[in-house]
């Protein structure tokens, strides 16, 4: 009997999209309003927030698609900060619990990025930058630049569906 071998590698193909890190010091609102008027599009926040290690760790997320383009539009944030309370361990006739803010991240490698957004279908290379540029005129956006997708180890996190 014949052995019949299937490759589906040309199938599954990791999905295009463009990843833009942004660094600003601002809320989530704001850099989407932000966002949304210089680069004349329709970020909204999903009802749930992108949740890891069973609500230890909760990311919002904006969303906008584009039915013209057939592109959708993410703005998630990197940075999740969160206070919990340590038990200390001196001898006390008071049981004293002290506030730590612990800081988790949603992309390991790029712990500095505050936002990403994260365009469905990929851009070519001149609609790329001038995404970027009009970005970096916002004038409370540090930077930003485009991410290598091929270093990212976690890219699976980027997967908000």
């Amino acid at each position: 009997m014949a052995v019949h071998k299937l490759v589906l590698d040309t199938i599954f193909d990791e999905e295009l999209y463009t990843l833009i890190g942004i660094h600003c010091t601002l809320e989530d609102y704001r850099i989407a309003y932000l966002l949304n008027k210089s680069l004349e599009i329709n970020l909204k926040r999903k009802p749930m927030d992108l949740d890891f290690n069973n609500g230890k760790s909760a990311y919002s997320v904006f969303e906008w698609k584009d039915h013209k383009h057939l592109r959708t539009w993410n703005l998630v944030s990197n940075i999740c900060k969160r206070e919990e309370f340590q038990d200390r361990s001196e001898a006390s006739l008071f049981d004293i619990q002290t506030p730590i803010i612990k800081i988790f991240n949603l992309i390991n490698e790029f712990k500095k990025v505050n936002y990403f957004l994260k365009i469905e279908n990929d851009f070519s290379d001149s609609k790329e930058k001038y995404i970027i540029n009009r970005i970096l005129r916002i004038p409370q956006v540090v930077t930003a630049y485009s991410i290598d997708m091929s270093q990212l180890k976690s890219k699976n996190n980027l997967i908000f569906s």
